[in-house]
């Protein structure tokens, strides 16, 4: 298995769709990585040599917020939110749907009440 940014990623897989196992990398951002990186989108990880993995982390880590800081960015983001009392944070204190839907008949798990 190659090791980028910390996650195993798939070798059976084409390198578009295993890129897409790190947080933060969707499948558009996976081909624009592959293209910079002049790497064939549709060869299978196990086919990547150590430059083209190599090069293709050096584009990660130096162009893309990805795991870890990512999840970190938005926890901060929603927190943000939450502390100056807007709409979007008061939702997302009460724990409801935030963006407008309706929550007399959907909504079920965001209405929830978890158990700690």
């Amino acid at each position: 298995m190659a090791r980028i940014a910390g996650v195993d990623i798939p070798d059976n897989k084409r390198g578009e769709i295993s890129l897409t196992y790190i947080h933060g990398i969707g499948r558009s951002s996976a081909v624009e990585i592959l293209e910079k990186a002049n790497v064939n989108k549709d060869i299978k990880v196990k086919e990547w040599t150590d430059e083209q993995q190599g090069e293709i982390r050096n584009i990660i880590v130096n162009n893309y917020t990805i795991e870890g800081a990512l999840r970190s960015e938005k926890q901060m983001n929603i927190k943000r939110l939450r502390d100056i009392g807007c709409y979007r944070g008061i939702r997302h204190r009460v724990g409801l749907p935030l963006r407008g839907q309706k929550t007399k008949n959907n909504a079920k798990t965001r209405k929830i009440r978890r158990v700690n």
